[in-house]
């Protein structure tokens, strides 16, 4: 059992919290026992150790014999220990260090079907909002989410959680600038869908038959005119009360089911 706070495997761990550390590494941490079942469940292979309490390992004994089972790294750690390697208030009495899930957007977009849904992120920044959206485009049943250079990072502690699971569950790429995702979705035959308030056109009566991407924008400002012109349309969902506006991962959410529901009934 880990004992040592101060321990230098400790203080490696730790420092996934910090950016740098996670692009100069390729791993990050994740903490919580949903987050740690669904990479056990689907991605063992980029689960390099699970670190969890005595009280959490019997509490969650099927992600241990799961973890286990799957030859993985099963370390158990005192409370304090596992505290001092998360940056959460509270942990939840289990960690995993995982390298990163990302693959690079010709790879992605090279294993669309002839009906996708995308979903891309272009100047995202909120980590909540960025793994809401994530977690909405894995219940959608998406085909890939696309991150542009410009948006928060995935492997932010909080986009993480925030994603509960749905980080390992659907392909994801990250890195690229926006005029090349834009590009190389068009390039595949992909129409451009941007989602913004300044659309003309009601979701209700957007064209969502075959492959098309959700272009989303930044929470404050939305899309930029540019971004918007290189778009096939540019859609909005209505707003039917008093609410000034949607939240972004809440009108993401909306748009990517609204395309399922037609690919559903098309299929």
């Amino acid at each position: 059992m880990l004992t040592n706070p101060r321990s230098d495997r400790v203080k490696a761990v730790r420092a996934l919290s910090r950016r740098s550390v996670r692009a100069r590494t390729g791993d990050f941490l994740a903490e919580g026992p949903q987050a740690v079942r669904e990479a056990v469940a689907f991605r063992p292979d980029l689960v390099r150790d699970v670190y969890v309490t005595p009280e959490a390992a019997q509490r969650h004994a099927d992600i241990v014999e799961d973890a286990r089972s799957a030859d993985l790294w099963v370390n158990e750690v005192t409370p304090e220990v596992l505290a001092a390697m998360c940056d959460t208030e509270s942990p939840q009495g289990i960690a995993a260090v995982c390298r990163a899930v990302d693959r690079p957007l010709t790879d992605v977009l090279g294993d669309l079907p002839s009906d996708a849904l995308v979903c891309v992120l272009t100047n995202v920044r909120d980590p909540g909002n960025a793994g809401t959206v994530i977690r909405g485009a894995d219940a959608a049943g998406a085909d890939a989410v696309i991150v542009s250079d410009a948006s928060v990072d995935i492997y932010n502690s909080k986009v993480v959680r925030s994603t509960v699971g749905s980080l390992w569950h659907l392909p994801i790429s990250v890195g690229a600038t926006v005029p090349e995702i834009l590009a190389a979705l068009r390039s595949r035959g992909v129409r451009l869908l941007a989602a913004d308030g300044a659309g003309t056109t009601l979701l209700h009566d957007a064209d969502l038959s075959g492959a098309h991407a959700w272009v989303m924008g930044n929470e404050a400002w939305g899309l930029p005119v540019e971004v918007r012109q290189e778009c096939d349309d540019v859609v909005r969902v209505p707003i039917h009360g008093h609410a000034e506006s949607l939240n972004l991962a809440m009108a993401a959410t909306i748009c990517l089911y609204a395309s399922a529901e037609v690919r559903r009934t098309s299929r």
